[in-house]
């Protein structure tokens, strides 16, 4: 079992020595989608092994997984996959720096939701800021290098901000006479810390991660970083970075609640959550920007996902990864579809374009569909995760909370649907030969997409999963 725990992270090491040496452009055509296919195997056995009742660990015990790291590793592989799949572009060959930083940031966020120890957790967290943000300024213009800029300085504050809070967490762990940062240990023996240390190191670590996962009033750095990534690079960081930073947030809580009570937790998250829904949603009213629209679409999901974990509770936490789920598979193909329209129309101001679903449907219908799923229509499986964590919410006693989530969503669902409608169906379309040049491979959309219209009916083995990933972080 300790191979399958490996597996992740020495595919994606080697392939990334691999491809840096070799400098092969077969090789760094397809080394990314080779490494998200191990890492979704990887995950999806090991997904089958925590449905065992067993717990795999690796690298004496440093390494451990249990139902909640066996999910975040599937969702890893499989919108990386998406992303990766989706971007092959046949008229032009990948860069293999470009191909070597995905890698490191695959294997860097697998790293993140494997290891045993927040400290380990926390350099994986950083690994990730390191990697990309040099494919943030990919293109070099002055707006992507900026962007590089402002994504490093606000991440690398973030974390650092966490790393103080993890430093205080390990000092309260050695006045207990237990040093150690095992979140394992941590979360099961509770032993006798200092509440005052610990709710001091809790905030701070709550902070710092809420920086990398884009939740307000830390959230600046994120639409600027989206807009100018790559596609491929902007679905794999709104898909996924932004989810690895929510489970750290989760597994802190994790330790920290039964120390400190849920009050300051809840405080903490709630106001975050609240405050994103509404920044995303008054924002977008105004906004021109396609990418930039889709990245406060991410900020306003991620929000959501705060106000699940101040709720906590088994439901309210099912639904929220669920809701990861979801918003990875629908953002990553969405991303990639708005990527496929720049190449398409050289430009993603929404203004400038009009009729694309008559003249390029190939582009448009995959990208109409991903918005669909976003704003948690039916069948998609963000409508029941929704659904999931307002109920959970209300019945924690966050009703009031919950009443301006759904009010925030509604914004989001009319302001949306204007900038979509109005670009892919209104104006007067100009004559042009629909999808006359290739954009890229459809299937990783149609699967993802598929799999996000399906995944919300599954029961199951699926539901059990669920279940016992809530009730590693304490949901009752």
């Amino acid at each position: 079992m300790a191979t399958l725990v490996l597996l992740p992270l020495a595919a994606c090491t080697v392939l990334a020595i691999a491809t840096a040496i070799l400098r092969n452009r077969f090789l760094s055509r397809y080394v990314v989608v080779i490494a998200a296919v191990v890492v979704l195997g990887s995950g999806l056995a090991l997904v089958g092994v925590a449905l065992d009742d067993h717990t795999p660990t690796a690298l004496d015990g440093l390494l451990r997984v249990d139902a909640l790291s066996a999910f975040m590793l599937t969702v890893i592989g499989s919108v990386g996959l998406t992303a990766a799949w989706g971007a092959l572009d046949p008229l032009r060959p990948r860069d293999h720096v470009y191909s070597v930083l995905a890698l490191l940031f695959l294997g860097a966020m697998s790293l993140a939701v494997l290891a045993d120890n927040l400290g380990v957790l926390w350099i994986a967290v950083e690994a990730t800021t390191i990697a990309t943000a040099f494919m943030v300024g990919h293109h070099r213009t002055r707006r992507a290098i900026e962007a590089a800029w402002k994504y490093v300085v606000l991440g690398s504050v973030g974390v650092a901000i966490a790393f103080l809070g993890i430093v205080l967490l390990y000092a309260a762990t050695r006045s207990a006479g237990q040093p150690t940062l095992s979140w394992s240990v941590l979360a099961t023996t509770h032993p006798d810390l200092d509440p005052s240390v610990v709710r001091v190191a809790a905030a701070l670590a709550i902070l710092g991660f809420a920086t990398k996962a884009g939740l307000a009033p830390m959230h600046s750095w994120l639409p600027d970083a989206h807009s100018q990534a790559p596609a491929p690079v902007s679905g794999l960081m709104s898909g996924v970075l932004l989810a690895v930073a929510f489970y750290a947030i989760l597994r802190v809580q994790a330790i920290a609640t039964p120390v400190i009570g849920t009050g300051l937790m809840r405080g903490l998250l709630v106001t975050a959550g609240l405050l994103s829904l509404t920044l995303a949603a008054l924002l977008v009213i105004r906004q021109r920007d396609l990418k930039r629209m889709l990245a406060y679409s991410s900020i306003e999901h991620m929000g959501l996902l705060a106000l699940a974990a101040a709720a906590g509770g088994r439901l309210a936490i099912a639904g929220a990864l669920l809701h990861v789920l979801g918003h990875g598979l629908a953002k990553s193909s969405t991303f990639v579809a708005s990527g496929r329209i720049l190449a398409a129309e050289g430009t993603t101001t929404m203004a400038d374009i009009h009729g694309l679903v008559a003249r390029r449907p190939g582009v448009a219908v995959p990208f109409l569909v991903g918005v669909v799923a976003l704003l948690g229509l039916p069948p998609f499986s963000l409508f029941f995760s929704e659904v999931a964590i307002v109920v959970g919410g209300v019945q924690q006693g966050l009703g009031w909370a919950m009443a301006v989530a759904v009010l925030m969503l509604l914004v989001m669902f009319v302001a949306m649907s204007r900038h979509v409608v109005a670009m892919l169906f209104g104006g007067a379309a100009a004559a042009t030969d629909p999808d006359r040049a290739p954009y890229g491979p459809r299937l990783p959309l149609v699967l993802a997409l598929a799999a996000t219209g399906v995944v919300g009916f599954v029961a199951g083995p699926f539901a059990t999963l669920l279940d016992r990933a809530a009730s590693v972080l304490g949901g009752s």
